[in-house]
């Protein structure tokens, strides 16, 4: 059973090591909560250290509106460490599914090279 709207981890890719986030709409339609804002910054932050490419694959209706401001603040921390990863010269992927709309849209989603 999920446990949360995102399960991230470490795999490969055509041999080549890669960071990778799955979001799954099943869980709360997708949305970003402090849980998944704070999975998914440790997986981009993880990457750079390890200049590494990361991965997210979107499906998401949004923030999570039950967080209330938690969840807002998410967008920023995420875009943040992907920043960071972006000034290291290092690939981010962001794969779009259908839904993906709201803050995640507004935030990371839009940010892959």
């Amino acid at each position: 059973s999920l446990q949360d709207a995102v399960q991230t981890g470490v795999g490969r890719m055509d041999g080549q090591k890669v960071y990778l986030g799955i979001m799954d709409f099943r869980f709360m339609g997708g949305s970003m909560g402090s849980v998944v804002g704070e999975k998914l910054t440790r997986l981009v932050e993880k990457a750079t250290q390890e200049r590494l490419p990361a991965i997210i694959i979107c499906a998401s209706g949004g923030a999570r509106m039950q967080e209330g401001m938690l969840s807002l603040m998410q967008m920023a921390k995420i875009s943040s460490a992907l920043e960071m990863h972006k000034k290291e010269n290092l690939l981010y992927i962001s794969v779009l599914t259908s839904p993906t709309t709201g803050g995640v849209t507004a935030s990371f989603a839009m940010l892959g090279d």
